[in-house]
């Protein structure tokens, strides 16, 4: 029980690691959260500071995910099945809300990329393929981000049924349409900004 404890709170403290906001201060020296779409997260990142760092703060966002499982199975205990299921859920919830920012972070999809695909690979991959084609399609980052985490529940519970990844998942895809609540508005105005276009 105190190594799944401790395996979760690492996690946690891991996924507060605002990648967005560390680069945004060491390029430009600003705070990212108060430019673009004000999202402590990779398309803003994108959008504000070019490709270089998006993508640099893409992939460092996935390898959180990645780590925070890794240290559940690493320190996992008596709740083997249920210790790196609960740290890549830390490692998100850190991420939208890090103690180290004044718990104003991002959206978690690239976090829940990395998590997801290390505890379910299949799943991951499939949902990601769905949502990489929606976003060249229709260059919304966020319909697509949208899709990954409503397919994700599913693809589980297709190839494992029910279980600690299944409930989980389900969680994380509640937290990713909570945490896109402006973009929904946004889509439904029409004013959502498509990857590529700059903001005016």
């Amino acid at each position: 029980m105190l190594n799944a404890v401790i395996a979760v709170v690492i996690s946690y403290l891991l996924g507060s690691v605002s990648f967005s906001i560390v680069i945004a201060r060491l390029v430009k020296g600003i705070d990212i959260r108060q430019h673009g779409s004000g999202n402590a997260g990779a398309t803003n990142t994108l959008r504000v500071l070019g490709k270089g760092p998006g993508i640099a703060v893409f992939i460092l966002d996935i390898l959180k995910g990645v780590a925070a499982v890794g240290v559940g199975y690493a320190l996992n205990g008596e709740y083997e099945s249920w210790t790196p299921v609960l740290c890549g859920l830390a490692a998100i919830v850190g991420h939208n809300w890090p103690i180290w920012f004044r718990f104003k972070g991002g959206k978690g999809i690239a976090t829940t990329v990395g998590a997801i695909m290390t505890l379910a690979f299949i799943p991951a991959l499939i949902a990601g393929l769905v949502a990489i084609a929606i976003i060249a399609i229709t260059r919304y980052v966020s319909v697509g981000s949208l899709f990954f985490a409503a397919l994700v529940p599913v693809g589980v519970g297709f190839m494992t049924g029910a279980g600690p990844l299944l409930w989980a998942s389900l969680l994380i895809c509640v937290f990713a349409f909570v945490r896109h609540r402006s973009n929904l508005v946004k889509l439904v105005q029409g004013k959502e900004n498509k990857l590529g276009a700059k903001k005016g």
